[in-house]
């Protein structure tokens, strides 16, 4: 799965894999305040369900929704398409950006480090 979350589906997503599974309404109540409208969230969740980030089942006259991938699935693919487009695909010059940027330090790169050696 190559496709991308919007902010507004990611946001509906995060709180999907939060509950693991909801009917609208629950879903909806998950959101803190100000709470989207019912109507945005199921638009949202349709246009997930046509790209395949959702399954949807019916129960009775309600709609379960279950994600289709992981929430560490989908930003694994995320991480790897970042370091694709603005990186040249190397993650060594995605950890020398932040190591530049003084997003991370000496000593946690050697924590990195240590912790791949093991």
């Amino acid at each position: 799965m190559e496709k991308q979350l919007t902010r507004a589906e990611e946001q509906v997503m995060q709180q999907l894999w939060l509950l693991k599974e909801s009917f609208l309404r629950e879903l909806v109540d998950s959101f803190a305040e100000p709470k989207p409208h019912q109507n945005t969230v199921a638009t949202i969740l349709k246009t997930l369900h046509h790209k395949g980030f959702v399954n949807i089942e019916s129960v009775g006259r309600n709609h379960l929704y279950i994600p289709t991938i992981s929430k560490d699935e989908y930003g694994k693919q995320y991480v790897r398409g970042l370091v694709k487009n603005y990186y040249k695909g190397s993650f060594s010059q995605l950890v020398s950006f932040f190591a530049k940027e003084k997003e991370i330090s000496i000593a946690e790169l050697e924590a990195i480090l240590n912790q791949l050696k093991k």
